[in-house]
C-alpha cells in the first residue's frame, strides 16, 4: 500500500516547491488581471502592476478578498472564464444574505478530485476500501467533493448523504464501510445510536473516519476513536477555496498538511492584518493557484489556525495547518475575554463524566456578561447522587475559570437532552443585545 497518491508533490523539497509555486502564482496573477475587472481595480488601487510580483514574498502586496467581496459580485463577478466554462456549480445557504457562489471548469473538477484522493490516501485509504459519505449532497461543497475523490482513488463509495441514522447503521453492517466521512458532530450521534443499538463494534469494520466542516477539540477526537474504534482525521475545505481536499491530517496527526503545490497558506494578525511568522495563531488566509473558474487573492478564511514548517514524520514536506480553534467572526468576547466554543469542548471532556454535547447561552445582566453552559450529563453519572453531581459542577467551573480567565455557571442535564445535528452542530445562543 503506498504511502502517497502523489509522492513527487507531496515529497518534493521546500525549493522545488517554490518555484511552482511562483510560476503558478504569476500565472494567477495575469490570469485575474486579465479577466476579472474586480482584481484589476483591486490592483489598480493598490498600485500593483503585473511585473511587480518577482518572488512569493511579494504576496503580501496583492489585496484580500473576503466573503463581503464575494457577497458583492454575486453571482457570478468573480469567474475568471466565460460562465459556458462552468460545468458545476456550489453555493452556500445564504441565511444571512445573497449566498456565495462558486463555479468550477472541468479541469478544476478534475484537480478536485485529485486531491480529495490524496486526503483520503493520506489516511489509509485504497481502492479497496467502502467510504460511507454522510456529508450532505447538494450545493454544500462536501458531499460531491468526497464523493468525486473517492471514485477517483477507486474506492467503492456509497452516497447516503446526511440524516436517517437507523439506514445509515444498517448499510455500514451490510455494505462493510471502512471509512465513514461527517460532520464531528453527527459522527457522535451516529456512535451514539450504534451504542445505543447493542450493536458489538468487532461486527463492523470501520478503521477510519474524515471529519470537518466543524471545528472540533483533539477531547473529541479521543470520544469519536473510543466509541467507533477507528481513526479519526480531520480534514480542512471551504467553498470559497476548494471544498474538502484544502488540508488533512495524516496518520502522525501532527496537523493537517495543506496541499501547497495548489494553495498558498498564509497566517495573519485578523486586525492589522500584516502576515506573521510560523507558529503563530492567527486568520488563516489562502491563494488558489491553480483554480480556473473561481480562482481567489489571499482569501480571509476568518478560521483560526497557526502553520508549521517541519517535515512531517510520514515524509510529506507541505506546510502543516494547526486545526481550527475557532473563527475570527465566531469568537465570543466575554467580558472582555476571547472565547471559542472549543476551548469549552475541550475542558468539558477532561473528566470524562459528561457527553461530548454541549450549549453555551450567553446573555447580559444589569450591563454584565453572562455565560451558562449546559452540559449533557453521561448516563453512569446522570443515576449518581445529587453529591456527586454537584462536586463534578464545581470541578467543571472551577476548570473553566482557569482555562478561560472566565466564571460560568453550569447546567448539568439529562443525557440525550440536547438537541442533535445530522450537520454542523449549534453550539452558542448568544442573547446579548450588543
Amino acid at each position: 500500500m503506498s504511502l502517497y497518491w502523489d509522492a513527487y508533490h507531496e515529497t518534493m523539497s521546500r525549493e522545488q516547491l517554490a518555484e511552482i509555486q511562483l510560476k503558478r502564482l504569476k500565472s494567477l496573477v495575469e490570469r485575474v488581471y486579465t479577466y476579472v475587472p474586480f482584481y484589476r481595480q483591486a490592483f489598480q488601487e493598490k498600485g500593483i502592476t503585473l511585473g511587480d510580483i518577482r518572488s512569493l514574498s511579494d504576496l503580501k502586496y496583492l489585496p484580500f478578498t473576503t466573503k463581503k467581496d464575494l457577497r458583492d459580485t454575486y453571482p457570478f463577478g468573480l469567474f475568471a472564464v466565460p460562465r459556458s466554462e462552468i460545468v458545476r456549480m456550489h453555493a452556500s445557504s445564504g441565511t444571512t444574505g445573497k449566498p456565495i457562489v462558486v463555479g468550477y471548469t472541468k479541469k478544476d473538477l478534475e484537480t478536485w478530485s485529485d486531491l480529495v484522493a490524496r486526503c483520503i490516501t493520506m489516511v489509509g485509504g485504497t481502492k479497496e476500501d467502502v467510504v460511507q459519505n454522510s456529508y450532505g449532497y447538494g450545493l454544500f461543497t462536501g458531499g460531491l467533493g468526497i464523493h468525486y475523490g473517492t471514485e477517483r482513488l477507486g474506492a467503492t463509495i456509497v452516497p447516503i448523504s446526511g440524516g436517517n441514522t437507523a439506514r445509515q447503521i444498517m448499510l455500514m453492517q451490510d455494505f462493510g464501510t471502512t471509512i465513514l466521512t461527517c460532520t464531528p458532530s453527527y459522527a457522535l450521534y451516529l456512535a451514539d445510536e450504534i451504542h445505543a443499538a447493542g450493536i458489538d463494534l468487532k461486527n463492523l469494520r470501520l478503521k477510519a473516519g474524515i471529519f470537518g466542516a466543524e471545528p472540533w477539540s483533539n477531547n473529541m477526537r479521543d470520544q469519536l476513536e473510543e466509541k467507533l474504534g477507528i481513526r479519526a482525521h480531520d480534514i480542512y475545505g471551504l467553498s470559497e477555496v476548494l471544498g474538502p481536499g484544502v488540508a488533512i491530517e495524516c496518520a502522525y496527526k501532527n496537523g493537517l498538511h495543506i496541499c501547497e503545490d495548489h494553495f498558498i497558506p498564509e497566517i495573519i494578525d485578523p486586525v492589522t492584518e500584516e502576515p506573521l511568522p510560523y507558529g503563530e495563531r492567527g486568520e488563516l488566509v489562502f491563494t488558489t493557484l491553480t483554480k480556473e473558474g473561481f480562482p481567489v487573492i489571499r482569501y480571509r478564511t476568518r478560521d483560526i489556525s497557526a502553520l508549521y514548517p517541519e517535515k512531517c514524520a510520514c515524509g510529506r514536506t507541505h506546510l502543516r495547518m494547526e486545526r481550527i480553534t475557532g473563527r475570527t467572526d465566531d469568537m465570543l468576547i466575554i467580558r472582555g475575554v476571547n472565547v471559542f466554543p472549543t476551548q469549552i469542548e475541550s475542558v468539558l471532556l477532561e473528566f470524562g463524566e459528561t457527553e461530548p454535547h454541549y450549549l453555551l447561552v450567553v446573555d447580559r445582566k444589569a450591563s454584565m456578561d453572562d455565560l451558562e453552559i449546559h452540559v449533557e450529563l453521561s448516563s453512569k453519572m446522570f443515576s449518581d447522587k445529587i453529591a456527586g453531581l454537584e462536586v463534578l459542577e464545581r470541578k467543571l467551573r472551577s476548570r473553566i475559570l482557569s482555562v478561560l480567565g472566565i466564571s460560568a455557571k453550569i447546567k448539568l442535564v439529562e443525557p440525550k437532552s440536547l438537541p442533535r445535528s445530522e450537520g454542523k452542530a449549534k453550539r452558542v445562543i448568544d442573547k446579548r443585545e450588543l
